[in-house]
């Protein structure tokens, strides 16, 4: 572990370089994306490892120096209250698999001996590439997520419990005592489609008013405001980091009920939202996951409650 002491500067010098781009990224171009998710993890991986192996020092394996570099760059994230816990695990996957390609890429720059002017050239406009590009790039898709259950219940019963439910019993899923929001209750103001329902969340209120009202089959819903995804966890702070904020957005819903029989309905609930975030397809997929979550709770809810009538 001591030879590990020797490369700290290096590390130290490569982390301020990726916190100071970071910096400009989100508080200035207002993105969490390729240069935050791609070029500072590789960079990350790259530049110590280059350094070191120009140096030739063969006792430090490179692979293992970036490992540590990463680590080290999260928990000053965490240690300066800039970001919290449960959103470094969901990155750390991604993260660590692109500082060790940086690394690999090092390596491989250093076998057909590439000259540091040249290096240093390549940096200088991969940075300048990556930010111009997240800079332009703010097109997002709306992505749907559905989730169903069968009720043995008639289908008026189950909309009754669709538009509006009482409180939902305290969660037991590990996914949501991690500080991620999940609903509580629902109310509805008013009928038909000038009514507008709020999904009550541990962080506040989703406001939906109606956009079409099909009793008992159809209830459709845009999405006015809605409170912050999560409460971070952090060991050191109360924080709220920037991509609470704006960076995942529910923009409408629906319930769909479809009669099986005059006993039984499928319960379908479907979310379209927008994620902020780049490389879409992973957040993407962390995000289908815990909406899917949300889902299967009010839904189970709306079952249990119909099922006992």
């Amino acid at each position: 572990m001591k030879k590990y002491f020797k490369a700290i500067p290096i590390s130290l010098f490569t982390i301020l370089i990726c916190y100071a781009l970071g910096y400009f990224s989100i508080e200035y171009i207002d993105s969490y994306a390729l240069t935050i998710f791609l070029f500072l993890p590789s960079l990350l991986g790259f530049l110590p490892s280059w350094i070191v192996l120009k140096q030739k020092n063969n006792s430090i394996n490179v692979y293992r120096l970036s490992i540590y570099n990463l680590i080290i760059s999260l928990l000053f994230l965490l240690i300066f209250a800039y970001e919290g816990l449960i959103c470094i695990v969901m990155a750390f996957p991604i993260l660590a698999l692109l500082t060790a390609i940086g690394t690999y890429i090092a390596k491989i720059l250093y076998k057909y001996k590439f000259q540091n002017k040249s290096i240093g050239i390549v940096i200088f406009f991969s940075s300048v590439l990556f930010l111009s590009f997240d800079s332009l790039n703010k097109n997002v898709t709306l992505i749907p997520v559905s989730t169903s259950v069968v009720i043995q219940a008639p289908i008026e019963t189950v909309w009754k419990n669709v538009i509006e439910f009482d409180s939902i019993p305290t969660p037991k899923e590990f996914i949501f005592k991690t500080g991620i929001a999940y609903p509580t209750h629902a109310n509805i103001v008013g009928k038909g489609e000038n009514a507008i329902r709020y999904c009550n969340f541990t962080t506040g209120s989703f406001v939906e008013p109606i956009t079409h009202w099909g009793a008992p089959t159809l209830l459709q819903f845009s999405v006015l405001e809605q409170p912050t995804p999560m409460n971070e966890l952090n060991p050191f702070w109360d924080i709220q980091p920037p991509h609470l904020n704006g960076y995942f957005l529910s923009k409408k819903g629906e319930f769909k009920l479809s009669p099986i029989n005059q006993k039984e309905t499928q319960l379908t609930g479907t979310t379209w939202y927008e994620v902020n975030v780049k490389p879409e397809f992973y957040w993407k997929w962390w995000s289908d996951f815990i909406i899917h979550k949300i889902h299967l709770r009010v839904l189970n809810h709306i079952k249990d409650q119909s099922e006992k009538i």
